[in-house]
Order: C-alpha cells, then structure tokens, then sequence
C-alpha cells in the first residue's frame, strides 16, 4: 500500500464511524502507513467493505459492526481488537451524528441521537481503551470534533454543545494522563466533501462558504496519520483543518 512517508507500522488504530468520510479515509491512511486497523460502524456491509479493500491492497483490517452509543457493543469493539491484534495503541473517536435546526421546534429525537454518538460514544469506548493503554504504559486517543467545538452558529446549539463538550473532555482527559505515556489530540475539522453536506447549501454546519468546496477525506486521514506519528514526547493537543480559501474567523 502507498504510505504518506510516516510509518506506523506494528501499531493498532481502532478507528469508529469508519464505514464512509473522514472515519474511512482515516483508515485508509493509517493502513497504508502500515498500522494494523480495525473499524467499526453501524453499517455492516460498508464497514466490512472497507476492511477488504485494505486487505486487498496488502494491509491488515478487521471489521466490526458496532453503535458506539451502545456501552456494551463499545466495550465490545475494543475488547476484540485488542483480542484480535494484542494491543490497541491508537483509538480515533471519529463515529458522530449532526443535524442543523433551531431550538424552538427542532426534533427531540436528532437531539438524542447526536449525544448517544458524539458524547456517549466518545466515553464508553475511551472508558473501555485507557485501562488497556495505561497497562501497555502508551497509546493515543485522538477525538474528532469540528470547528463548532469552539465556532457556534445558530442552527446548531445541540451540535455545538456536543462538539464543545469534546473539546473539554478531551483537554481535562490530557491533563489526567499526562505521565503516563498516554497522548490526547482532539481535531477540529472545518468543510470537508463528506456525506454529510446532503443537507444541503443552506444548512448553517454544511454549508459552502462562496465557490469554497469542501476538502477531500483523505486530507483528515493523512493528518491523522501526522498526529499520531509524532516521537512518544510530542503530544499535537489540538488541530484545526479548513479549506486555505475559507476566509470565515476560525
């Protein structure tokens, strides 16, 4: 597999909401830098997909079916990678949920979904990884968040909530670790070409900014790939990903 000039090889990157978007090119990325992968996401047949085209092309993946949101069927993900490649030194946080409306008349059950994945998710599977980490005395979570984790817009205040709340969680979780060979990056990814601009132009999260289209997936997987390829002392805390043409405050 072509590689992006970091090596990652003998490592293991659990990798959630991996079946399309950035959570797949991430594991393609990682893959072909040589990490052992395993992914996960609620839809079976495009995660398995994406696990055979890595083994297609000369890697090492395994595929999981798994709604993070769910604490059982989280611990189960890291659990069985960790069984399947005997250790787990990288988990991605990617799986997440968004909808855009106002507060006032906005569906309740968008409300829920987005904390079950983008909140409840992140917890029970980095609950369930740092025990194994801390015994390993290394390994890195690396949580996905977006530039509505520090960028509100109105439209998008249980998203936000959501993206602000990982932002926290991910700098106290630093701070907790810290010593223990256990690293922590949040990234905050800006317009990228993924699934979920079919909401449309007008939507306030997805929309386009001018003639700005969103960047390609496998931007955010070859910066994943940076992040964790730093030397064991350098901890990337925070990165901000957007087009160079998006001119908006970030």
């Amino acid at each position: 597999m072509g590689g992006s000039g970091f090596d990652l090889s003998g490592r293991v990157v659990a990798i959630t909401g991996a079946s399309a978007g950035l959570g797949e090119a991430t594991a393609y990325a990682c893959a072909g830098a040589g990490a052992k992968v395993a992914v996960a996401a609620r839809r079976e047949e495009r995660v398995r997909s994406v696990a055979e085209k890595i083994r297609a092309d000369g890697g090492q993946a395994e595929a999981f079916t798994a709604d993070v949101g769910d604490e059982a069927e989280a611990n189960r993900f890291i659990r069985q990678t960790h069984e399947r490649f005997g250790r787990l030194d990288v988990l991605v946080n990617n799986a997440g949920a968004a909808s855009a409306e106002p507060v006032d008349g906005a569906s309740t059950g968008k409300w829920r979904e987005m904390l079950h994945t983008n909140t409840w998710g992140v917890l029970y599977c980095t609950h369930a990884a740092l025990p194994l980490m801390r015994e390993a005395g290394e390994g890195h979570i690396v949580n996905v968040s977006s530039l509505s984790g520090h960028r509100a817009l109105a439209g998008t205040a249980v998203y936000s909530l959501t993206k602000f709340g990982l932002r926290g969680f991910s700098e106290a979780l630093r701070q907790e670790v810290a010593g223990s060979g256990i690293r922590v990056t949040v990234i905050e990814p800006g317009l990228f070409a993924t699934e979920h601009h079919g909401h449309g132009a007008d939507d306030p999260l997805f929309r386009t900014v001018g003639q700005v289209e969103g960047l390609p997936p496998r931007v955010f997987g070859e910066a994943v790939v940076f992040v964790i390829s730093q030397p064991p002392e350098v901890n990337v805390g925070q990165l901000n990903i957007f087009p160079t043409a998006d001119m908006r405050p970030q």
